[in-house]
């Protein structure tokens, strides 16, 4: 194993990056001179040490560079015969490996490829993410991520990433140290509960992790040896996972009640007393342990839940994006009607979003949630309903209107300006919803946000013309630009966490925020908010292009960074490491990972 004091070669050593960028303020963040390339750095990397030699640096994915490694290091690393004698830089390793994906139409065997690659070059895999952010974010997350865990045991090969299980309670304090890193900076965990729109899949959502936190590599950059994916495998209540001899879990129905709340406590106590600079990314819970959890842990530790949160605060920048799109001010959102269709941890966790952006904008608590109609399968949330509806339900559930109308009659009675979908079912928002709501309102603003592809409530092509061209669209997966009746072309936008998470997960990370409150997300909204330019906005888009995840990420962070300072939460200032003077967006460009080669030598003795 590498000891602690051993840096592998995938890390960017601390005052090295690949952007250049001058000072700016957050506001004018998107007139930055970060262009979505990458310049070449002007330091040179640093040299890292190795105890390993030989074939043990080349089954290391951590240290090894396939026919990368210089003459000179054949030597020193004992290599030399054990590799062929051509050497390959690692843009022509990457060309090679795009054009195999190129050449692959099933985006699952593309997956699979890119999986063979992070097993053998964790360095080569994140550089091609971050050259390729926008070709290859479908490929490991969604949709793609949603049928990699369907398939995950009759794909497993090699195990990435901590399990533990409900056999090994009483034992994560110590089954911690396993992992052979001392200096992880994001964990992202799930239960398995809730997969996308897939429902419960057990330990093979562990694809959910491990896809997010390739994420943070490449768009948030965060070196992937200090991250870690983690699956609470609790057990599992899908009687085909139960059924199937490829299912890699424990074989049990999932632990309810006090075990499980247990088995949650002793893991958080256990990553937080291993790592306590950990930032801890809860993700794919059922709602109703999500809410409880988060209301539970959020002021305890340093940690977020992304569908809740991370959901919330996307939803948020998307629609100041609309806003602006319109020319109308970020205060405006404050006269929006919202209708969210879908009332889970999702739904409620955007609903709540959007409530504290208007309440930021000029509005008191009670009228604020006036503008919302919140929906779940059996229709309107009203307050009749208050012995099945969750506290946080009920603080939206309508009093004024009948429990169960549809969505038509919402939409007929109340005319939203905005329609969320967060559901996971296709089909829940109707021709007549869209049509009703495009009588009553100019822009209607149109976001099925529900992942993968499948799930989504309404695709683009039917929100353009069900509104006769007019809607703002953003949508939880990417689908291609729509051609209108006119010639026009629309593109709608892709409304995804990954333009929050990894910013989340660095800013707090470098500053040591003891907490990230929701006033955190709301900063990060309006920070991704700014980044989209105007010939973005003039193509119909409310986001940035993929391309530019990375200016998104370094926005975010910044904008953590700042509130966690004026809030006096943060435990770690810019200027550390004799950078004094430093900004809080030079301390972030200088901590921001950008995967490449460095030397290396062993000291390993014959």
């Amino acid at each position: 194993p590498v000891c602690c004091a051993v840096l592998p070669v995938a890390m960017l050593a601390a005052g090295r990056s690949r952007w250049l960028r001058r000072s700016l303020s957050v506001r004018a963040v998107a007139e930055d001179v970060w262009s979505g390339t990458q310049c070449a750095s002007k330091n040179r990397a640093k040299t890292l040490r190795t105890k390993q030699k030989g074939m043990d640096i080349l089954n290391d994915p951590l240290w090894n560079k396939g026919m990368a490694f210089s003459v000179s290091e054949r030597d020193r690393l004992h290599l030399r015969g054990l590799l062929p004698p051509r050497v390959k830089s690692i843009e022509v390793q990457q060309e090679r490996i795009m054009r195999l994906l190129r050449a692959e139409p099933d985006p699952i065997k593309k997956n699979l490829q890119l999986q063979d690659l992070h097993s053998r070059n964790e360095t080569l895999y994140h550089r091609i993410l971050v050259e390729h952010t926008e070709e290859l974010a479908p490929l490991i997350y969604t949709p793609t991520v949603g049928h990699v865990c369907q398939q995950f045991g009759a794909q497993f090969s090699r195990s990435r990433g901590m399990y533990f299980s409900s056999d090994d309670r009483g034992e994560f304090s110590t089954m911690v140290f396993n992992w052979p890193h001392d200096d992880v900076h994001v964990i992202c965990v799930t239960d398995g509960s809730r997969i996308l729109g897939l429902g419960d899949l057990g330990a093979h959502g562990m694809g959910i992790p491990i896809g997010k936190l390739a994420l943070y590599a490449a768009a948030g950059g965060i070196a992937p040896h200090r991250v870690m994916p983690v699956v609470l495998d609790v057990g599992t209540n899908n009687q085909a996972l139960l059924d199937d001899p490829d299912y890699v879990g424990v074989r049990e129905r999932r632990l309810e009640g006090a075990e499980y709340y247990d088995m949650v406590d002793e893991f958080m106590e256990a990553v937080f007393e291993r790592w306590p600079q950990v930032v801890v990314q809860f993700e794919d819970f059922e709602t109703s342990k999500a809410i409880p959890l988060l209301a539970k842990y959020r002021h305890r530790y340093r940690c977020f839940n992304d569908d809740i949160q991370g959901t919330g605060a996307t939803v948020l920048a998307g629609v100041l994006g609309a806003l602006r799109l319109q020319r109308r001010p970020p205060e405006d959102i404050r006269s929006l009607r919202v209708a969210v269709v879908g009332a889970g941890s999702a739904g409620i966790g955007v609903a709540q979003a959007l409530h504290m952006a208007m309440q930021q904008a000029g509005l008191s608590a009670k009228a604020a949630y006036s503008n919302f109609y919140i929906l779940d399968q059996d229709g309107l949330q009203s307050k009749a309903r208050f012995s099945s509806l969750t506290e946080e339900q009920m603080a939206f559930a309508r009093a004024d209107l009948p429990d169960g109308m549809a969505l038509e009659e919402v939409v007929e009675q109340a005319k939203p300006h905005l329609v969320l979908g967060l559901s996971g079912k296709r089909g829940t928002i109707s021709e007549a919803a869209i049509r009703k709501m495009a009588a009553a309102v100019e822009r209607p603003i149109v976001m099925p946000l529900s992942n993968p592809t499948s799930s989504c409530e309404i695709t683009p092509e039917e929100a353009y013309e069900w509104s006769d061209g007019r809607a703002i669209v953003a949508t939880g997966s990417p689908f291609e630009p729509v051609a209108l009746a006119d010639g026009s072309i629309k593109t709608p936008s892709q409304c995804n966490n990954m333009y929050i998470f990894p910013g989340i997960g660095l800013g707090a990370s470098i500053c040591q925020s003891e907490t990230i409150p929701d006033s955190m997300l709301y900063e990060s909204a309006v920070a991704l908010s700014r980044v989209t330019d105007e010939e973005e906005m003039a193509r119909g888009s409310v986001f940035p292009s993929i391309s530019k995840i990375r200016q998104c990420s370094h926005a975010v962070a910044v904008a953590c960074i700042r509130h966690a300072h004026d809030l006096g939460i943060a435990k770690a200032s810019p200027g550390c490491d004799h950078n004094r003077g430093e900004t809080y967006e030079q301390w972030v460009t200088r901590k921001m990972y950008y995967p490449e080669y460095a030397p290396i030598y062993t000291s390993h003795t014959r």
